[in-house]
């Protein structure tokens, strides 16, 4: 199969008018100029590798919609594998949470987690999108570590990060924020909500914390799983994290933060939806900031993947223009971060997930290709008869 006449995306540069032959779901062949003999014509659009999200906030709302709406799970999993595909995801880790409380309810609770983590392994093959499983383990948590545990040594794991959201540090530091933020959340009083409080902070305390969170990360390395950190504060809590053995910090709340987990050589995530609103949500560290700092190595579709692709465009703007190193962000870096090496370029021998995009006032994505298989389209590539002949 070929895709001609396209404005290729490598991974250091971009290169106008040119082709690319897909033999056996990889890349086979790239030719400057056009051929006559192609699948789809590009039409000058933008070839762009699939984007890797490592951490995808997702299932949890196809699960869940509302409060009390519960949903099926495989249901879910087929409704956000939709989703990623026309967002031009082509490998996501689900990012799944083993929390002690969330707005969610049961969505996050210790069977639902399982469920939905045995889901996707059962159902991977079956899919538009290779999903993975990226496991947040909330180091406070120490009733679900079995189950994590367990998970880790059947397979079904490809990814763990490291949580704590005890009040008073991280993404919540400001403890009088969070208790107020508890109340309206719960509905209780600013009294309940602050007992509630000490509690966590108390539970952070406790010894077993620490034994725990260094069983999981011993079991997660012996596994050869990616392992990251996520909310880090401070240059100390980068240092303490990299000691311990992850490569990866997820969403640095400081800039200094980024700088420090940058100089001990780790990769430095956070969200395309940050790059493309320009700010961070709860009014940590701004994406763009990062990366005119040159310490954002990766973005993630984090709760929204159609930000992905306006994400990318806000942060090549932001270093100078630089397209091919933005789009590596969501693509190679991802990848590498992830331990994968066999994806995430335009490159020959690598696998031919692609992404054909439209620039314009707003960017579009016009199809996905997984293993050179369409797994999305909105009809304009053209000709897509080809294909089926």
């Amino acid at each position: 199969m070929w895709l001609s006449n396209f404005t290729l995306v490598l991974p250091s540069e971009v290169i106008e008018g040119a082709s690319v032959r897909v033999e056996d779901g990889m890349i086979a062949e790239i030719r400057p100029g056009t051929v006559s003999f192609s699948t789809f014509d590009g039409g000058g659009r933008l070839l762009m590798p699939g984007f890797v999200d490592l951490h995808g906030d997702m299932i949890e709302r196809e699960i869940a919609p509302r409060p009390n709406a519960t949903m099926p799970i495989d249901f879910g999993i087929h409704e956000l594998d939709k989703k990623l595909a026309a967002a031009g995801v082509t490998t996501a880790f689900a990012a799944i949470s083993f929390a002690t409380e969330s707005v969610y309810g049961h969505v996050r609770s210790l069977e639902t987690t399982s469920a939905v983590i045995k889901g996707i392994n059962r159902l991977r093959d079956r899919l538009l999108v290779d999903h993975r499983v990226h496991a947040r383990y909330e180091i406070t948590n120490l009733g679900a570590a079995p189950a994590l545990e367990a998970l880790i040594a059947s397979g079904s794991v490809d990814m763990v990060s490291l949580t704590d959201h005890t009040p008073g540090q991280g993404q919540y530091n400001n403890i009088e924020a969070y208790i107020l933020s508890m109340s309206e959340r719960r509905a209780i009083s600013r009294e309940a909500a602050a007992e509630a409080v000490a509690r966590r902070i108390a539970e952070r305390d406790n010894p077993d914390v620490g034994i725990k969170l260094r069983d999981i990360v011993g079991q997660s390395r012996r596994r050869g799983l990616s392992l990251a950190s996520h909310d880090d504060d401070s240059a100390e809590r980068v240092a303490e994290m990299h000691d311990l053995g992850v490569t990866m910090s997820e969403f640095p709340v400081t800039l200094a933060a980024a700088a420090e987990a940058r100089r001990r050589g780790l990769w430095t995530l956070m969200g395309a939806p940050n790059a493309l609103r320009g700010q961070s949500m709860s009014g940590n560290l701004s994406a763009l900031d990062a990366a005119r700092a040159g310490l954002l190595t990766t973005i993630a579709a984090d709760y929204h993947p159609a930000a992905f692709l306006l994400g990318i465009f806000k942060i090549a703007d932001a270093i100078g223009g630089n397209l091919a190193a933005a789009v590596a962000m969501a693509t190679r870096d991802a990848a590498r971060a992830a331990g994968l090496t066999d994806r995430g370029e335009i490159a020959i021998g690598q696998r031919a997930d692609l992404v054909a995009v439209e620039t314009g006032e707003v960017p579009r994505i016009r199809a996905s290709f997984r293993g050179g298989r369409v797994v999305y389209s909105d009809g304009t590539l053209h000709p897509l008869r080809a294909l089926a002949a």
